[in-house]
């Protein structure tokens, strides 16, 4: 059950004088903020990952695309699993395995460990952060809600501009000669005080009437999201088999199977996977198509850039990770005012021009890439990624509320949930598709001498891929409101736990 239905259905918050509350709140976000931080830390770390371990262009790949797709497979579930069992003994659940992963992260012999961890992590992750937000509902009074979501706002800020800086730290002191594997590590004593901290004081709550689980649901989705990744991000590496375009075309055939499941399990129990009446709202239709190409296009561009940063221009983990802060400040502070400030005035134009600001901006950083070849500095790459920050910040904070303003109030959780799914498995598309945008461009076996050029050309090659996502979503956005109403006080809070789904993108 996603969380607007969990609203409604949870148990009678702590009395205003119970102090433990406070305590639950800094336990759940404690882990929140250990979930944002390790989504934004990985990146920074992968070529030190790639240089030390020997990890090929398509473990690299699936070391960040493997979390986002456990991750995104099991959210629905993850809350359901809340309502039905208990939402304080899911999240113990959740944060005790995502302690564990981390450890089996950080401890990683090989590469194909690694991966299998991480694809471990994010699904340890889909029981633990839909509670969250449950879990301040079920414990405050609603006067009380209105401060916690603001402390909420600020994790969420500081984890998405601390989390690239302290896997910067981290990699770059390479601690009792650890490497990269303490930004796994970290997570261990965090993890450990929340599971005793938390049993101690998290309240639990349930909901009465939970909808029923579709594993059968969560199945297919997974099943055809590995038919169409895995060869994407394998195919070049064996040169492109039949067996990967007979998989990836098998993939539609196994959605197919899905929306035909979805619509007997409806009809028989009313609890599917995913709510097929939305897609005929058509601002909800489009707003699903806005999140999945925007999680593609960020999906390729913060890999891609990482790799360009320290591979190809041969930076420290340091300065890449400080190169990103511009960005993340002008996506904070545009998200601030998209929301108080320009939406109510100008509607579904302010989401356009974020749109059209990151795809100039992206132009601009493709221009700058090349005129100044592996010379570029820090600070001339800082214009692009303000222009872009700005835009994002400017799209990522309104949109849920533009893609709900026409939903039945009684749907509003389900489409909530599924905004968020759907934003995580376009990420995870996106990273599979850096195969193809620039690793197919600068080929394998490079000279030293021509390790440089190619990754400059590659990342010059995959802007450009990026700033055609974004010329879509411009025209996608056509299909929106004029004016996001913001009727559902349920999807205030959902927007909340939208934002914080999306922590890993505003980030190196």
């Amino acid at each position: 059950m996603s969380f607007s239905q969990k609203q409604s259905t949870a148990t009678d918050p702590a009395p205003a004088g119970d102090r433990r509350r406070w305590f639950a709140l800094a336990i759940v976000m404690t882990a929140a903020f250990m979930d944002l931080v390790d989504v934004t830390i990985v990146n920074i770390a992968i070529p030190s990952i790639q240089r030390n371990e020997g990890a090929g262009f398509g473990q690299i790949q699936w070391i960040t695309a493997g979390y986002a797709l456990a991750f995104a497979a099991g959210l629905i579930t993850g809350g359901r699993l809340g309502d039905i069992h208990g939402r304080k003994r899911i999240f113990l659940f959740g944060i005790g395995g995502f302690t564990i992963a981390s450890a089996l992260c950080g401890l990683a012999v090989n590469p194909e460990m690694l991966v299998a961890s991480r694809i471990l992590q994010g699904a340890m992750a889909a029981l633990m952060v839909p509670q969250v937000l449950s879990i301040v509902h079920a414990t405050f009074p609603a006067h009380e809600r209105g401060k916690v979501f603001g402390l909420f706002g600020a994790i969420v800020g500081l984890g998405a501009v601390s989390g690239p800086l302290l896997g910067a730290l981290l990699t770059e002191w390479n601690l009792f000669g650890l490497e990269w594997r303490p930004i796994f590590l970290i997570n261990l004593p965090v993890g450990i005080a929340g599971l005793l901290l938390g049993g101690r004081f998290i309240t639990e709550s349930k909901a009465p009437r939970a909808l029923k689980l579709d594993l059968v649901g969560v199945a297919l989705v997974t099943l055809g999201l590995l038919m169409l990744l895995y060869p994407l991000t394998r195919g070049r590496e064996l040169g492109w088999p039949l067996w990967g375009y007979v998989s990836m075309a098998g993939a539609f055939a196994v959605f197919a199977a899905l929306v035909a499941y979805e619509r007997r399990k409806a009809a028989r129990d009313g609890s599917p996977l995913v709510e097929l009446s939305l897609f005929k709202v058509k601002s909800f239709a489009a707003g699903i198509a806005v999140q999945t190409v925007f999680g593609v296009g960020l999906g390729i561009f913060f890999l891609v850039w990482t790799l360009y940063m320290q591979t190809g221009l041969g930076w420290s983990p340091l300065k890449a990770g400080l190169t990103g802060v511009p960005f993340s400040i002008a996506v904070s502070t545009a998200a601030g005012l998209s929301v108080q400030k320009l939406v109510p005035r100008f509607g579904r134009k302010v989401l356009q021009a974020g749109a059209l600001a990151f795809a100039a901006g992206v132009l601009l950083y493709v221009w700058e890439a090349g005129r100044y070849g592996l010379a570029i500095t820090t600070w001339q790459m800082a214009l692009p990624l303000v222009v872009m920050g700005l835009g994002m910040g400017l799209i990522v904070a309104p949109l849920t509320d533009a893609v709900l303003s026409e939903v039945p109030r009684e749907h509003a959780g389900a489409a909530s949930g599924l905004i968020n799914t759907v934003q995580q498995m376009g990420n995870a598309l996106g990273l599979g598709l850096v195969s193809v945008v620039f690793f197919g461009v600068i080929g394998d076996h490079l000279a030293p001498a021509r390790i440089g050029p190619a990754y400059v050309d590659g990342f010059r090659h995959a802007l450009g891929w990026v700033a055609a996502v974004m010329g879509a979503i411009f025209l996608l956005m056509f299909a929106l409101p004029k004016r996001p109403a913001q009727h559902l006080e349920a999807a205030a809070g959902e927007q909340l736990r939208t934002e914080h789904d999306k922590e890993p993108v505003p980030a190196l």
